[in-house]
């Protein structure tokens, strides 16, 4: 498949026969390739510029890298493994603790880039050991306990900084978002956080119609009187420009809160390219390792300049799922669109101007859905937490971490929140593992109808 730039043409390029599925390998006619790749744009914009905006990125800038990261994917893989490479929500709290410490922008890009760097030397691990390296090392126990805390940590910022700046249009706009992930279905269920993005925009607008100015949190932190929402920048933004850009820089204490969500991007790109595989009838296993590593590749690059992370997006393989299109073709044009969006500042102003109280509704249910992803996890890979080996760890690890519990080595280091709770889940469990009797080993549950099968066996002489 050489660079996998090549696409034999399906059928008559209109519409895949019944019961068959379009092939990476293959496309359809190219005008239906395009709107199938805008289709795509459609699907992961809502995450990928929430992304940016609630860690105090450009969102032009956000856009326009994440369609370069989707291109060196898809260079990297050889075409096999469709996928698009949006801005990662993963980073969201992480970015919100730097922040509170002190650090700017740069810091924060600085830790991710660390992260990425970490992720591309795993992704060569994978490829050179095996997928067997990542089940070893992080189980479903460990992996699913720090996707919940990298979700619950986030809590504070929703209550503390979101809500308060307008806690009606919040409540609107989270009730909008709910019924609108409930109960939409296909292609707008996906777009939902988009959707009650656009329905805050709008309850905004009526609420300083009705009720002219706020006396309430501003955008600085301030509380002041002022408008909900402001697109005095928007009418100033020029239509065609490049995306400001800024250097990286590297503080210890933001790259020891941000490793952990290595974890999380790992977990993300196993169950993408396992899903993928499923999807498509090929088995993907041997391109785990490569897809691992050209995500972090990516996030090198995007944060090199001043972007976020990068990853694989369920997002859009919902949209392959629906309309049974796996071509990469299709990928290569939604890369080409969010190129071009990147290019528009007056679009970053937009995004720019999205309400406090807007941003409060859409978290509340956002982070919260990004933690329960954890006990997703544990559920689907049957995690007994009723074991000792299991729950002591977990249980540490994410009170740590979402209760912001802070450890101090000397003066000068500290662990604290998402670090720390990563550091005592991962080191615990294996730690315990290695000292925990043989019966516990076999995750039998602690207790059975009425009688503890552990204190049972620990009875025996």
């Amino acid at each position: 498949m050489g660079l996998g730039v090549r696409w034999t043409l399906h059928g008559d390029g209109r519409t895949p026969a019944p019961g068959a599925v379009v092939k990476p390998d293959e496309r359809l006619s190219w005008p239906r390739t395009v709107g199938l790749g805008a289709q795509h744009v459609v699907a992961m914009f809502g995450a990928s510029f929430v992304a940016p905006v609630l860690m105090g990125l450009d969102p032009n800038l956000a856009i326009m890298m994440s369609g370069v990261a989707t291109v060196l994917f898809l260079l990297a893989t050889r075409g096999r493994v469709p996928s698009y490479l949006g801005c990662s929500l993963s980073f969201v709290g992480v970015a919100a603790v730097i922040r509170a410490q002190g650090g700017g922008s740069a810091a924060v890009t600085g830790a991710i880039l660390v992260v990425g760097v970490v992720l591309f030397l795993s992704g060569l691990a994978v490829r050179t050991f095996g997928a067997g390296i990542i089940h070893a090392a992080m189980p479903p126990v460990v992996t699913g306990a720090v996707v919940m805390l990298i979700g619950f940590n986030l809590a504070p910022v929703t209550a503390h900084t979101y809500w308060p700046a307008d806690q009606w249009t919040a409540l609107l706009t989270m009730l909008f978002t709910g019924l609108a992930v409930v109960c939409l279905r296909g292609f707008w269920s996906r777009i939902a956080i988009f959707l009650g993005l656009v329905f805050g925009y709008a309850i905004s607008w009526l609420f300083d119609r009705a009720f002219g100015k706020i006396h309430s949190l501003d955008g600085s932190g301030r509380i002041t009187d002022h408008w909900r929402l402001d697109l005095s920048a928007v009418s100033k933004a020029d239509w065609i420009g490049l995306p400001s850009v800024h250097a990286p820089s590297f503080h210890w204490s933001a790259v020891l809160v941000a490793l952990p969500v290595v974890i999380a991007l790992i977990a993300e790109n196993a169950g993408h390219v396992k899903a993928v595989g499923e999807m498509t009838g090929d088995p993907l296993d041997d391109t785990l390792g490569t897809a691992i590593a050209a995500d972090g590749a990516a996030t090198v690059l995007s944060t090199a300049v001043g972007g976020p992370a990068n990853t694989t997006y369920s997002e859009n393989i919902g949209v392959m799922a629906a309309s049974r299109v796996y071509s990469t073709a299709a990928y290569w044009a939604a890369a080409g669109f969010a190129l071009l969006f990147g290019l528009c500042p007056k679009f970053g102003a937009v995004v720019a101007a999205i309400p406090g109280g807007v941003l409060g509704g859409i978290t509340v249910i956002l982070y919260g859905m990004i933690g329960l992803l954890g006990a997703q996890i544990w559920v689907h890979n049957k995690v007994d937490l009723r074991n000792p080996l299991n729950l002591v760890p977990v249980a540490a690890g994410v009170v740590i971490g979402v209760g912001g519990v802070s450890l101090k080595v000397g003066d000068n280091f500290e662990l604290s929140g998402i670090a720390l709770g990563t550091v005592v889940v991962l080191s615990g469990y294996h730690l315990l593992r290695a000292l925990a009797p043989a019966h516990m080993k076999r995750e039998e549950p602690l207790l059975d109808a009425g009688t503890s099968t552990y204190d049972d066996e620990a009875r025996r002489p």
